[in-house]
């Protein structure tokens, strides 16, 4: 019998060697993932108790109870856990796109191709020592997302539907035509110019008799976007089985629509359908098996052209988008010919331009045409876990091999259309057209175009043997070895992007007491050269359950207390940014003669080779505690970390001579090296509390993650110490200390700043500090301004409430973000210099008359330069507190629910609904992009 199963056992381990060279996670059977009181980590699952620091779990599905969430984003799972601030974990910088690495059911993939309705759990990974198994891509931590799977038991089904409706928090407000011309014309006069409008035409705009001939378009009016816009949804989950197999299906749907209200755009919407279905079989007492398999199909449709762009930059009367043909001269023969011979007619109106505009936004948007996007996903995964007790007591083995395929591409029709320039005239008071010239011609090819067609292939794979006994009641003892490899193809890319490592893991705890965790991963890594491909990641945990000691096994106050300390030093190849970096490589360009009178291209160096280029290194140490206080009324977690980024890749040091480097040729013999280092320090914490009160069961949750950062090693020789980087914040903002305005002319001719890109600096214009007092303003006197937190705000907070009352519960939550800074230089709703458009805030500006109380520079047409540098004279707090959810959920009693129905539930909520803050209407406009929105939703949920 044992020889049968050495067969048996031999032949699964050569089945999945030869599934591909791929990377994922083989963890446990369905049964442990979906235990109460088991936690997902690397490639296992253990007790909760038994976890030591440096993970966090959001329970998704009991979430979804109360609160109702409609996508997985960043946004909707921030807050509810410490250390996640919705951009990273323990604010770990994205280098090169490259941050957290977002596994689904143990299989690197994206977060976005995921419902909500399909989520059990997400486990936030941030500590090194959580992450070291998963080898390089996993340096900036793990965001694991557990999907559900089918249970024992009768056959289940739940309906889910929501309809919601986005409305517009804040829109940009311009200036319209004649208020934009006449201050126009103000910026001429401050530059010594003309006026580029006369008064007649400023005055006749004013009036509004005639729109038509002096425009005035207001690109956020109702004419052009509606109030509101939907978005609606609908989920089906199947689940059953019993003890041989059981099955999970979810079939979801959802589209959401457009603000956009007239031509192609008013038929702009974005869907979404999927099915992910899930199936874990017991092939034999000692065999478990499980299939999981997703088909995504997103589809967008679009009218050509982006609009909020063109919202941000078409001056108001630039153009009348549509002209009645009645103001087209009858005698017009010819003019009116060639209007009735378009294709475009709209209801008696003609599509009009000007010579500098003869198409636009609106003219593309009534007859250019559209375009479909069109993307499709196919996931599958299959695994394997072996119960091999007959060979070893505690052993197990358990395989995983997964294949994704991602297509995506544009469908589109294009056509040409032809726009009339109107010639205008005026006969006994009334404005006509007497001619039109036409620009272009109406044209549908008939044609349907394919652009943008991308494909990517994602192979995946795992194997591990588990090795877990517990001896003597006591000596509890887990052993682990792993290999695992991941690789993706994308079309039109010469190199794949691969990641290889093996894994082993030991941990020992003395009756839940004492705890000791070491890990070690070996890594592979084509980005270095031979020799130097090979890493090693180790890790080594200590913990200490302190309430398990007599003095506090009976305490009244401390149910549970845990004790941990790690340190770790993982390496990656993440923010390596390229392939044969290590290796000098050679380029053509510019030209060489030997004396004939044809020049010849010439061979010279892009840059040198440095073949030890090596690992990145994320050197961590952390020091955690997590407890239950008061008869478990309270549980607390807080952690301390502080890593270091060590060995970051630099070119075209200061390391090198000048000479290393020219500018024609841009050649360079400067090399890639492992230099740079940052250094991230901080602690978070999260408190949760439950209490009934009566008949109301009370919840209330907080969560905060601070951090700082710093330049801990730069490459860089700087003339002045106050310009370091090193040392300083990694998110420092840089620029110039505003003293104010130039209070006259004689004050902004004495000094000299035109190294910031401006001449002829005038009463009005930014004045800047001369901070190594050379006499010159230039990049010598740039400091730092503040901490911008790109990562993430220094201080990250989250609460939420929840109260039950019988079938009712409301539910709150709020979100904090304080120590981040904005810059608003080159925002184009402040930034009026030049044929900008005008926001509202030109009547801000300064004008002698308004010198004492002006916020913005004086209007100019040429020497906008010296005003919109990066100075703390645009600098603005991004401190902000959100009021983001609030939901009234309605749970029908049993006692009115009959037939086939078991569960019913309605809510109403709100998202988005609330900021304060002091730049507030800062922070919730967008220019050149859609409006941020608040979200008011309806939903039922029916389980029969």
């Amino acid at each position: 019998m044992i020889s049968k199963y050495k067969i048996i056992l031999l032949a699964a381990l050569g089945s999945s060697v030869c599934a591909g060279d791929a990377y994922a996670a083989s963890e446990e059977s369905a049964d442990s993932l979906n235990a109460e009181n088991q936690i997902q980590l690397a490639y296992r699952t253990i007790d909760k108790n038994d976890v030591l620091g440096g993970v966090e779990v959001l329970d998704v599905e009991a979430l979804m109870q109360k609160n109702y969430i409609n996508e997985i984003s960043n946004s909707t799972i921030s807050g509810y856990v410490s250390g996640f601030n919705g951009n990273s974990l323990w604010g770990m910088d994205a280098d090169n796109n490259a941050g957290f690495l977002v596994l689904i059911d143990g299989v690197a993939r994206d977060m976005n191709n995921v419902s909500s309705t399909e989520v059990q759990s997400i486990t936030f990974m941030k500590g090194a020592q959580a992450t070291v198994l998963y080898g390089s891509r996993a340096a900036k931590g793990v965001i694991y997302i557990t999907t559900k799977r089918g249970h024992e038991g009768p056959l289940r089904i739940n309906v889910r539907a929501n309809t919601g409706w986005h409305v517009a928090k804040s829109m940009p407000e311009y200036l319209g035509s004649a208020e934009y011309m006449t201050l126009y014309n103000e910026a001429r006069a401050n530059d010594d110019l003309g006026p580029a409008y006369t008064a007649d035409q400023i005055y006749n705009t004013a009036t509004g008799t005639n729109p038509y001939r002096y425009p005035d378009v207001n690109m956020y009016s109702s004419e052009y976007l509606k109030k509101v816009y939907n978005r609606s949804d609908a989920t089906v989950e199947i689940s059953g089985g019993n003890q041989r197999a059981r099955f999970y299906t979810n079939i979801n749907y959802y589209r959401l629509g457009d603000y956009l209200n007239f031509g192609e755009a008013k038929n702009n919407y974005t869907d979404r359908f999927s099915v992910r279905g899930n199936i874990d079989v017991n092939i034999a007492e000692w065999v478990k098996a499980y299939v999981n398999a997703d088909a995504t199909f997103y589809g967008a449709r679009s009218a050509h052209g982006n609009y909020w762009e063109s919202a941000s930059t078409f001056r108001p009367n630039r153009i009348t988008p549509l002209i009645p043909i009645s103001m087209v001269n009858p005698d017009a023969v010819e003019s009116l010919g060639l209007i009735n011979g378009s294709n475009n007619i709209r209801d008696g109106y003609f599509l009009a331009g000007t010579q500098i505009d003869p198409t636009n936004i609106f003219a593309d948007y009534l007859a250019k045409g559209y375009t479909k996007f069109t993307s499709r996903q196919f996931q599958f995964d299959a695994g394997v876990n072996l119960d091999l007790g007959m060979l070893a007591k505690g052993l197990t083995f358990g395989t995983r091999f997964s294949v994704d395929y991602a297509t995506s591409y544009n469908t589109s029709y294009t056509d040409s259309y032809a726009t009339f320039i109107p010639v205008w005239s005026n006969f006994n008071g009334k404005d006509e057209i007497t001619s039109v010239n036409k620009e272009g011609k109406d044209e549908h090819s008939g044609v349907q175009n394919v652009t943008g067609s991308a494909s990517r292939q994602t192979l995946s794979w795992s194997g591990q043997f588990d090795y877990n006994r517990t001896f003597a009641d006591v000596h509890n003892f887990h052993a682990l070895a792993l290999a695992a490899g991941w690789q993706r193809t994308v079309a039109g890319e010469y190199h794949r992007v691969s990641s290889a490592n093996i894994g082993f893991e030991v941990d020992y705890n003395y009756d839940h007491r004492y705890y000791a965790d070491l890990s070690l991963v070996g890594l592979h890594s084509a980005k270095l050269a031979p020799g130097h491909r090979q890493g090693w990641s180790p890790s080594a945990t200590l913990g200490w359950r302190i309430s398990q000691e007599d003095f506090l096994i009976d305490n009244p106050v401390v149910n549970n207390l845990m004790l941990s300390v790690s340190a770790s030093d993982v390496k990656s190849d993440m923010d390596i940014p390229g392939f044969y970096l290590y290796s000098t490589h050679f380029t053509t360009g510019g030209w060489y003669s030997w004396g004939g009178s044809d020049g010849q291209a010439a061979a010279y160096p892009a840059r040198g080779g440095n073949p030890g280029l090596g690992y990145i290194s994320r050197k961590e140490f952390t020091a955690s505690v997590r407890g239950t206080f008061f008869n478990n009324l309270m549980d607390v977690n807080a952690q301390f970390f502080t890593y270091k980024m060590d060995g970051l890749v630099i070119n075209n040091s200061s390391k090198f001579p000048t000479f290393f480097s020219t500018y024609y040729p841009a050649s360079s013999l400067a090399t890639y090296l492992n230099n740079d280092a940052n250094t991230r320090t901080g602690f978070d914490f999260g408190v949760n509390l439950k209490k009934t009160v009566g008949e109301v069961d009370l919840q209330m949750g907080v969560t905060g993650t601070y951090y700082k950062t710093k330049a801990s090693k730069r490459d860089e020789i700087r003339e002045y110490a106050y310009q370091y980087r090193e040392g300083k914040a990694i998110d420092g903002i840089w620029g110039y200390k505003c003293l104010g305005f130039f209070a006259t002319d004689e004050e902004a001719a004495a000094v000299d700043q035109s190294a910031l890109g401006s001449s002829n600096l005038k009463a009005g214009d930014l004045k800047y500090a001369d901070i190594n007092n050379d006499g010159k303003i230039n990049q010598d006197d740039q400091v730092m301004l503040a901490k911008g937190g790109w990562y993430g705000a220094p201080f990250f907070m989250g609460v939420n409430l929840s109260a039950k009352w019988k079938g009712f519960t409301i539910f709150v939550r709020g979100l904090g973000s304080y120590g981040g800074h904005g810059m608003l230089n080159d925002n184009l709703y402040y930034k009026m210099v030049g044929d900008n458009k005008y926001s509202a805030m030109a009547r801000e500006r300064w004008t002698p008359a308004t010198a004492a109380t002006a916020t913005m520079p004086r209007l100019t047409t040429t020497n906008g330069a010296n005003n919109y540098v990066a100075s703390d004279f645009w600098l603005y707090s991004t401190d902000r507190f959100d009021i983001d959810k609030i939901q009234l959920t309605y749970d029908f009693p049993s006692s009115i629910i009959h037939g086939i129905v078991k569960g019913l539930q309605v809510y109403v909520s709100g998202d988005d609904l609330l900021t304060i803050g002091k730049n507030r209407k800062i922070m919730e406009m967008n220019v050149g992009s859609a409006p941020q929105s608040r979200f008011y939703n309806i939903g039922a949920k029916v389980t029969f």
